[in-house]
């Protein structure tokens, strides 16, 4: 397994990595966690970087695409982690050689928030099953035990995680709906549209959004912004994830309801991915169905053969 780091830096700004800042510390944690899986985490030469001009990003958009590139192209790596979010992929996407990542075939890919812009180039330039799930520096992943064994159990017992019910999910807009699993991050998808290799729409889709730190009217934005372009036209059904430090859940809710609800197809809240606690593994690309009522989402095939 290879860990990358595609968007923001590990290590905190300003702290030489050979001081071990609490974010090397967290990947360390995550590496001895993935170890205990008798798994063999091998980080990136540029998992350590910060860009020479913006510290927000992990080293150069040349060697964040590097990282992903090679790890991928290696035919001894079976599986690619990253190891945390934050910003910076939409400038290194394009720098990837999808016809050699096409070439190399699938392999398990994992991570969430800024990584949805992967999630979507994966889906749309290779037609990969990608999964929406924890990363290896992720204090979510690291102290929580759910998010561990999901992710666990997903990638090495897929067969029994082929139905996922959240315990707290319950039905926003009633009905059930089948489709392709897709989608990520709300703001990252507002972001992506126009781009000229993105998805034309949701259509057909079982659409999963979720997003952190977003005031309101912003979560209102991105949402509005996708109704005008059309993006949501002829969706089957929607899965809300957590709004974790976005507004009280009530308000973030009403505004979920009135910007969803008139699409006439079955929603479902508090279905357990994305940044909250105890972060549940989604595989994107893969086709199940709804039950918004029930708060179930089961699966046609196990995420992983």
């Amino acid at each position: 397994m290879a860990i990358v780091a595609p968007s923001g830096p590990v290590p905190e700004m300003g702290v030489p990595p050979l001081k071990r800042s609490r974010e090397w510390g967290r990947l360390s944690t995550g590496l001895d966690l993935l170890r205990g899986w008798d798994l063999e985490p091998v980080v990136a030469p540029h998992v350590l970087d910060r860009h020479p001009a913006f510290d927000y990003l992990a080293g150069t958009d040349a060697d964040r695409a590097a990282d992903l590139q090679a790890a991928w192209c290696d035919p001894s790596v079976d599986a690619v982690l990253c190891a945390r979010g934050g910003y910076g992929v939409q400038r290194m996407v394009d720098l990837l050689d999808w016809d050699a990542i096409r070439a190399a075939g699938p392999k398990v890919f994992v991570g969430f928030s800024d990584i949805t812009a992967l999630h979507e180039a994966f889906a749309t330039r290779a037609g990969l099953v990608t999964l929406h799930g924890p990363m290896a520096a992720g204090v979510d992943f690291l102290k929580n035990a759910t998010a561990q064994e999901h992710l666990r159990a997903t990638l090495f017992e897929p067969e029994t995680v082929r139905t996922i019910a959240p315990a707290q999910a319950a039905a926003l807009v009633p009905g059930r709906a089948r489709g392709v699993l897709l989608g990520g991050c709300l703001s990252l998808l507002a972001s992506e549209l126009g781009n000229r290799h993105g998805r034309a729409s949701a259509r057909g889709g079982l659409l999963c959004l979720e997003d952190v730190g977003e005031e309101t009217y912003r979560l209102d934005r991105y949402l509005t912004q996708l109704l005008r372009a059309g993006w949501l036209d002829g969706v089957s059904g929607i899965l809300l994830g957590s709004w974790a430090e976005c507004a009280p859940y009530d308000e973030v809710r009403a505004l979920l309801t009135d910007r969803l609800g008139a699409l006439g197809v079955p929603v479902v809240e508090e279905f357990g991915f994305g940044h909250g606690e105890g972060a549940l593994t989604i595989p994107f690309g893969v086709t199940a169905e709804l039950d918004a009522d029930a708060g179930t989402l089961t699966l046609d095939e196990p995420a992983l053969a």
